[in-house]
């Protein structure tokens, strides 16, 4: 045990137990869990509303059927294309424009033969709107290419940016997960990374403060940061300074408010090749979770609470890394606060320690899908903060 290593203290067994029922294995390229095939065919979000074109020309000729002559049934036959416009294909919407102005036509010819004025007037109105819906949906389309694009390199980014790791890693069993809390984003200020060098597999997890490119450029210097200091720095405190140091840099290069007040949270784990234990540093993140094999849990929480990375200005001391044991079969959980803040509908966060005590996963792969459905259903979908997992388990 190197000097200010804290011994491991003997673990607490927690009750529960896993729930029953077949699990479905995640992708191995992506990491989600696939869906379970349907018994029955439902319709999509998109049926009901493009169900409504048809339905307002049909209800338009039966209002005029219904109404005295007086009455016109323009406003629906105009709301059929433009109901069409953003939800169908340019074709649907031409002929949802052509069905509206034949329907126009047909209550005038069946009032009386001849076209007045009016008759004119409602099909020069009905036929402007649906050019105009033929433009609209034209331009939702572009928009909807734009936005294709725009994920496409959002997702490139962020391989970029946080590659998956190998299923694999000197010997050990690996798995990361990121779920963003905005739909349809890719990256945020959560990061995590694992490292085989010289002395043994190093891993950090942490979230960086703020939101937007600010927090990217952040996550990215971090990243970079540890890689090299994986492989450099002879002890899990020195990887800690590493990081230090290159935020502090960075920090010094930018203005605003993330110059003076950003910081970023990390934990960082050592597994020392042959000890069977793991080494923790924490800055200011929430605890690793160690699973053992038994379904037993326990948490590593430090004994000397240190600041989070970019806040050295306001006190400084040596990092002391933690040791604690890690048997075979154990599975070593490192998260960001997106999982332990996840709420429900009624405000109660989400708890990992109570909802994975006493239960056993085959490999961290189901492990970390099965805690993001989890949160997903606690929090219906509805995250506030981005979620980074990474899971490590000795065989």
């Amino acid at each position: 045990m190197r000097p200010g290593e804290v011994e491991d203290k003997p673990c607490a067994r927690a009750g529960g137990r896993s729930p029953g029922g077949p699990a479905a294995h995640p992708d191995p390229g992506t990491g989600r869990t696939p869906r379970p095939p349907e018994r029955g065919r439902r319709p999509g979000p998109r049926t009901l509303p493009r169900a409504l074109s048809p339905l307002l020309i049909a209800g338009g000729l039966l209002y005029d059927l219904l109404t005295p002559r007086a009455f016109t049934a323009v406003p629906f036959f105009t709301a059929a294309p433009l109901v069409a416009a953003p939800l169908a294909s340019l074709r649907t919407t031409l002929l949802t424009g052509l069905a509206a102005v034949a329907a126009t036509y047909a209550v005038h010819a069946h009032s009386g033969p001849g076209l007045d004025v009016d008759t004119a007037t409602q099909l020069v109105t009905v036929a402007t709107v649906a050019l105009l819906a033929a433009v609209i949906n034209r331009v939702v389309r572009l928009g909807d290419r734009r936005l294709a694009s725009v994920r496409e390199i959002a997702e490139a980014a962020q391989r970029a940016v946080l590659p998956e790791p190998a299923a694999r890693i000197a010997g050990f069993d690996v798995a990361a997960r990121y779920e963003a809390a905005q739909e349809g984003a890719f990256i945020g200020g959560d990061l995590y990374a694992v490292q085989d060098g010289p002395y043994g597999v190093r891993l950090v997890v942490g979230d960086v403060r703020g939101k937007g490119i600010g927090a990217v450029a952040a996550v990215a210097v971090v990243l970079g940061a540890f890689r090299e200091a994986a492989e450099q720095e002879a002890t899990l405190e020195g990887v800690a300074g590493r990081l230090e140091r290159a935020l502090a840099r960075e920090g010094a290069r930018r203005d605003g408010v993330d110059a003076a007040e950003g910081f970023t949270t990390v934990v960082l784990a050592e597994l020392p090749p042959g000890e069977g234990a793991v080494r923790i540093v924490n800055r200011g993140h929430p605890p690793p979770l160690l699973l053992h094999a038994d379904g037993t849990l326990r948490v590593l929480a430090a004994d000397d609470p240190a600041l989070p990375l970019g806040m050295g200005d306001l006190g400084r001391w040596p990092d002391r890394a933690a040791r604690y044991r890690f048997p075979d079969g154990a599975t070593l959980l490192l998260h960001t606060d997106g999982l332990s803040e996840a709420r429900d509908a009624h405000g109660r966060f989400y708890d990992p320690v109570r909802r994975l005590a006493g239960r056993r996963f085959p490999d961290p792969r189901t492990l970390l899908a099965r805690l993001a459905a989890e949160v997903g259903r606690h929090s219906a979908g509805g995250m506030a903060d981005d979620m980074a997992l990474l899971a490590v388990r000795r065989p």
